[in-house]
């Protein structure tokens, strides 16, 4: 039960402390007894007398003593290491634990060990197990990769120079069911879509993806909580998993991928020594067909492959992929400028972000198609990316609701919200947009009519747009003057402006003297 004898009276002791309600903490002080024996004796006893312990209080030392430090029989040890090997599969399910085996088979067998006697046998049990760590790790729960130390090469068709390429690794921790893939760098582009094409290749995603600490993936290492890049965390949120860099200068956090690689090295490598590939698609292609045979070769001793175990239980353990696959992005803060755009400095285009946001520094995460902005954590606007430079992507319902009217402005506009007053009204829109050089400057005249429509009603403006025509020259200001003299409600005579007569007519206009003045 202990390394350390303990007399029969303290165990009395112990037991009658315990049925009075004195906390372990408190016995262990007045006994000088160490919490974890106290556990593991009331532990034992329990076991055998369950929560009321007065049965043990009536025992003699001798019988205390023969309970407590009877071994088993050679027989329960035998049926009971018989379990382990299966014990130790379950325990790589995720929320199985010993004590929840313990139970079970105590609850099923006649003359059953204690707990604590379950946990050093078993501890004994896997210290000369040969898979004892490969088998520590819960099916489905990490994915580990590195890049192998040794590279491959490639050779250029025309100028016969050798290209030398990094190789990706992954190994699932439980089945050590293994990736392996050539590319060009370790840049976040390359790394990202091999880890992508990994998932791919296993058909889920672990709970987990352990790093070494790579610059693609780590910005700075830190025993307890490292800096992850945006990317790493960008492509973790997109496949619902969790990134668990190992610790610097920490071996056995990635012993599996590096014995992996080892391995590569024999069955991968050498098999290509001697061969020449002119791309790396033909590369890969080759390393398909290596890491297939890797992957259904029994594991040494046993019968049983990495395919196999990988098929028959972490298969099922993986979560589901996403329906599409993930893309790059990259990440760029900006201002909103007052014209309620950001610009993306790399292709020097504009895109809008509603008016309520200008002045502030947003962020702006964007891919080959799709430019995302953000504003403390809640995305604001979303744009399909355009690589026009200099150019504007502009959502109307961004613009300030005085801006959203001006970028209604269109012939079209002008002529629908015309026709809606009166003819007369359309007719002097129409000569006004053909009149003007710019469009831009007709559009103004107009929204100026359209704006006095509001305060005078449709009747009056129509009337003086009448009158307008009939002078054959038509602008705002003509019709403002008109509705100003109230001359719009002056009927107009057929003689005054005759198509017939000989001297022109004057066009009415603020500056014209009368006859009078000459008087």
């Amino acid at each position: 039960m202990s390394n350390q004898r303990i007399t029969m009276q303290k165990i009395h002791k112990l037991i009658e402390l315990h049925q009075l309600g004195v906390s372990q903490r408190a016995i262990s002080s007045q006994l000088g007894i160490h919490r974890r024996t106290i556990f593991n004796y009331l532990d034992f006893l329990k076991s055998h007398f369950g929560g009321d312990l007065s049965t043990a209080l009536s025992l003699s030392e001798s019988s205390l003593w023969q309970l407590i430090h009877v071994e088993e029989s050679p027989s329960v040890k035998d049926e009971l290491l018989k379990l382990f090997p299966q014990y130790q599969k379950d325990l790589s399910q995720v929320g199985v634990t010993k004590r929840l085996l313990w139970e079970k088979y105590f609850k099923r067998t006649k003359g059953a060990i204690s707990y604590s006697r379950f946990c050093r046998l078993f501890r004994e049990w896997e210290a000369t197990s040969k898979l004892s760590l490969r088998m520590e790790h819960k099916s489905g729960q990490k994915l580990f990769i590195d890049f192998a130390g040794n590279k491959l090469h490639i050779v250029d068709a025309e100028t016969k120079e050798k290209i030398a390429l990094e190789v990706f690794v992954a190994v699932l921790g439980y089945s050590q069911l293994t990736y392996c893939q050539a590319i060009l760098s370790q840049k976040k582009s390359d790394f990202l879509s091999a880890l992508s094409n990994s998932l791919t290749f296993f058909g889920g995603v672990p709970q987990a993806i352990v790093p070494d600490n790579l610059k693609s993936a780590v910005n700075k290492s830190n025993r307890y909580e490292p800096d992850i890049n945006e990317s790493m965390l960008d492509f973790a949120e997109h496949y619902q998993t969790t990134i668990y860099p190992t610790r610097s200068y920490r071996p056995k956090d990635k012993a599996l991928v590096e014995k992996t690689v080892s391995i590569l090295y024999t069955r991968i490598y050498a098999a290509l020594a001697d061969k020449v590939f002119y791309s790396i698609t033909a590369l890969n292609e080759a390393i398909r067909g290596l890491l297939a045979t890797h992957n259904q070769t029994p594991f040494q001793g046993k019968e049983e492959s990495r395919q196999d175990r990988f098929d028959t239980t972490e298969r099922e353990s993986l979560q589901t992929l996403p329906a599409t696959r993930y893309e790059l992005k990259s990440f760029r803060f900006a201002k909103v400028h007052p014209d309620c755009h950001v610009k993306l400095s790399e292709d020097k285009h504009y895109y809008s972000v509603p008016y309520k946001n200008v002045g502030k520094t947003v962020k702006i995460r964007y891919s080959a198609e799709i430019v995302e902005i953000y504003y403390e954590y809640n995305r604001i606007a979303i744009h399909q990316r355009m690589v026009a430079k200099g150019g504007y992507t502009t959502l109307k319902e961004h613009l300030h609701p005085s801006h959203q009217w001006v970028m209604n402005w269109s012939a079209e506009f002008f002529e629908d919200q015309a026709a809606k007053i009166g003819e007369n009204t359309l007719k002097a829109i129409q000569q006004i947009i053909v009149s003007r050089k710019y469009p831009e400057q007709a559009y103004k005249s107009c929204a100026g009519i359209l704006a006095l429509a509001k305060k005078v009603g449709d009747k009056r403006i129509d009337d003086a747009c009448e009158r307008a025509i009939a002078y054959e020259y038509v602008s705002m200001k003509l019709i403002q003057s008109i509705i100003d003299r109230e001359l719009d409600k002056v009927p107009i005579r057929d003689a005054n402006f005759s198509t017939e007569r000989e001297t022109p007519m004057i066009p009415l206009h603020p500056n014209i003297r009368g006859s009078s003045h000459y008087q």
